[in-house]
């Protein structure tokens, strides 16, 4: 055997293949352009000793995915404000930069990084189009819902209907070579849908078997609203567009104990099992129903600490068995689109959990959220180089 067709042993000091756990250390033996083997370094010297041996950094594994984000708004700057700033000044301010445009510039910059997978807040028809017509991007595309009148809930429930009947028959289904792309939903927030339309978008999504995304618990305000009708939230809102209460949004009395989360599962929503974006300002309880329920959640941890909004509590996640994804949210808030970015960020935020359960998630947790499937890492598969984060 040459040199030239010696296999190559690399080495990590993290592998997760796609199947089961991740290891610590880990390596792969590649000859050909296929894997031999995979499992721990010492292991695979001893069966593979002609091998030419290479420390290629810290991880191997498939393609990480980016679970939550907003392509269009990639045209802008990043800022590290707190929330209630950060809102008017650049999510308001710079909303001429929103668009296909930026979507595209966006699902480019995710095809650079080989991203695994993306789930995306779709803002307008104009950007669903033009991402469906993507054949690059893989994942979910979910059309975002607003609307806290009750009154305005079935005319804006109607158009939603016509418009994603339309591009559900431009969906890819997941035998696709070019992988599948599917059209979601996302009714915003449980703040900004009156409890009408959460129901109705809530109830078409369970019935046609739509996957669903909702922004709940980002920022402690949210806690303040439900359980007292007032507060940041309710005072900086755009009032022309709301009822005169916070009580005719929802539909029942805010309370003391009430939480978003708890206002879903009453509602009857998390028994559809939405994924829930952020949920960081949660109690014991909201975690106890969103896992009774079977829902994932999506930590944007960069996002989350840019803006102030907290810490997800990733560990009592964990511990009540809820399926956890990594997402970048928007560049403005989350930095860059680069999942890899918040793999580092959170094994930083969250030194005493297990880097494996990190970078799980970022594979296996975003395919579980999006309903894809991982390549995997394992003998008789081609070798891919962006295995090598």
């Amino acid at each position: 055997m040459t040199a030239s067709a010696a296999p190559r042993l690399l080495t990590c000091d993290l592998l997760y293949t796609g199947l089961g756990g991740a290891q610590s250390p880990g390596a792969v033996v590649v000859s050909g352009g296929v894997v031999a083997a995979t499992g721990h370094p010492d292991t695979l010297r001893a069966n593979y000793p002609q091998a030419t041996e290479e420390h290629v950094g810290g991880v191997i594994a498939p393609p990480p995915v980016n679970a939550h984000t907003h392509l269009d708004m990639s045209a802008y700057d990043f800022a590290a404000l707190p929330y209630f700033r950060w809102i008017p000044e650049v999510v308001i301010a710079g909303r001429e930069r929103r668009g296909p445009q930026a979507a595209l510039a966006g699902a480019d910059t995710l095809a650079r990084l080989g991203t695994g997978g993306v789930g995306d807040i779709v803002w307008s028809p104009e950007v669903m189009d033009a991402l469906l017509g993507r054949d690059d991007l893989s994942g979910t595309l979910y059309f975002e819902v607003l609307g806290p009148v009750p009154a305005q809930a079935d005319e804006r429930f109607r158009v939603m209907r016509e418009q994603v009947e339309g591009w559900r028959r431009r969906e890819r289904p997941a035998d696709d070579p070019r992988g599948a792309l599917r059209v979601g939903l996302s009714p915003h927030t449980p703040f900004n849908l009156s409890s009408r339309l959460m129901r109705l978008v809530m109830d078409y999504a369970a019935g046609e078997g739509l996957p669903t995304q909702i922004h709940v618990a980002e920022h402690p305000a949210e806690v303040e609203l439900f359980a007292t009708g007032g507060g940041p939230i309710w005072d900086n809102r755009f009032a022309p567009l709301y009822p005169p209460t916070f009580a005719e949004v929802i539909g029942r009395m805010p309370e003391a104990g009430l939480t978003p989360v708890r206002y879903l599962d009453e509602l009857g929503v998390l028994a559809a099992r939405p994924t829930l974006v952020h949920m960081v300002n949660v109690t014991q309880d909201d975690i106890a129903r969103v896992a009774r329920a079977g829902c994932a959640a999506v930590t944007c941890p960069r996002s989350n600490a840019n803006l102030e909004c907290g810490t997800f509590p990733w560990t009592a996640f964990a511990a009540a068995g809820v399926e956890v994804a990594l997402g970048t949210d928007s560049v403005a808030s989350g930095e860059t689109l680069d999942v890899r970015g918040e793999v580092e960020f959170a094994r930083t935020l969250y030194p005493g959990l297990d880097p494996r359960v990190i970078v799980r998630a970022a594979v296996k947790g975003g395919h579980r959220v999006l309903g894809t499937r991982a390549p995997f890492i394992r003998r008789g598969e081609e070798w891919r180089d962006e295995y090598l984060w």
